[in-house]
């Protein structure tokens, strides 16, 4: 038995920039880190040779193709592995609805791909994780994505992560020690809005727009630069005005990335005391993340108490093998 854990991430800044229509033209760039929210995939040998995966529901095939879960189906393939195994996969959020925001899609195609390899006896580096995971959800199943998720839930940690114009990717730790970390942490609040909603739908309009919007893009790279500088100067006040900022260019890349609720439930929390933040992912939904000094965050967490607060703690490490039996 093979069990593998990966972070889901909270992207800071840069999303958009590191979609191939983009970065491409001009390289793209995000800050982000991975917290302590994960995806679980567990592998086993089965008696036979049919294949069972589970997740909300369970399938029972005898050959690849038969599968449905798209990601674990690719998965096998570029693998190797068509039959004699059973996969069981659940996370820490509610992988069952679409769009909460933390990139589980990525990270799960990340941790199967490295529960797999470790079942045949492979060590996989992160760089491969990350590439083969992009390839799965981008190249093959055609979902119009970037590559910031897969990255992020294989490297793990606080990252400046740089998309270049030739596909590759640079993943560069942003130097600072623990102290720093922590603070940052301890300033940062993430609420759950309850709200969800079907991300390729915004990306789809995202993507279009990079013709016309193609500048705030490239100002939020700018601004994912700065804000990297900040991080390791310990400007944090000046981390969540740029948060604020990025929040304002973000909304006008496509129409349905913020809406009336989200609307009010960010200018309650800035009214309350909150510098700045943003929705992650895609928007529409999903979670809030929110920039706040401490002496606020009282008032903040009044302010949004119809809303469900998930604390969190930064993770450093990606995707890894955490258990494993003969």
């Amino acid at each position: 038995m093979i069990i593998s854990r990966t972070p889901m991430r909270v992207s800071f800044m840069g999303g958009g920039s590191d979609l191939p229509v983009f970065y491409r033209q001009r390289y793209g760039a995000v800050v982000s880190t991975t917290l302590d929210r994960y995806i679980y995939i567990t592998v086993n040998k089965k008696f036979d040779d049919l294949i069972r995966v589970s997740y909300s529901k369970t399938e029972m095939v005898e050959h690849v193709d038969e599968i449905e879960h798209n990601i674990i189906r690719e998965a096998l393939k570029i693998v190797g592995i068509s039959k004699g195994i059973d996969i069981v996969y659940m996370g820490d959020v509610p992988l069952g609805q679409a769009g909460v925001g933390l990139g589980s899609s990525s990270a799960l195609a990340v941790g199967v791909l490295n529960a797999l390899y470790a079942y045949r006896g492979q060590h996989a580096s992160a760089e491969r994780l990350a590439r083969e995971a992009s390839r799965i959800e981008i190249d093959i199943l055609g979902h119009p994505i970037g590559k910031q998720d897969q990255y992020a839930a294989a490297y793990g940690g606080l990252n400046f992560i740089r998309f270049n114009s030739d596909d590759s990717v640079f993943v560069d730790p942003l130097i600072c020690g623990r102290a720093t970390r922590d603070e940052l942490n301890s300033k940062l609040l993430l609420f759950y809005t309850g709200r969800t909603r079907v991300s390729s739908d915004i990306l789809v309009e995202q993507k279009a727009n990079i013709g016309d919007n193609g500048h705030y893009v490239t100002h939020l790279v700018d601004l994912a630069e700065q804000m990297s500088e900040l991080i390791v100067r310990m400007d944090f006040r000046t981390f969540g005005e740029l948060l604020h900022e990025s929040w304002e260019y973000k909304k006008k890349l496509a129409s349905g990335i913020s809406n009336s609720v989200i609307d009010d439930c960010y200018e309650r929390a800035r009214r309350a005391g909150a510098i700045g933040g943003k929705v992650l992912g895609a928007g529409g939904g999903g979670f809030l993340l929110l920039y706040c000094e401490q002496s606020c965050q009282e008032s903040v967490r009044q302010a949004l108490r119809d809303l469900k607060e998930t604390p969190f703690l930064f993770e450093p490490q990606g995707s890894k093998i955490i258990y494993v039996s003969d």
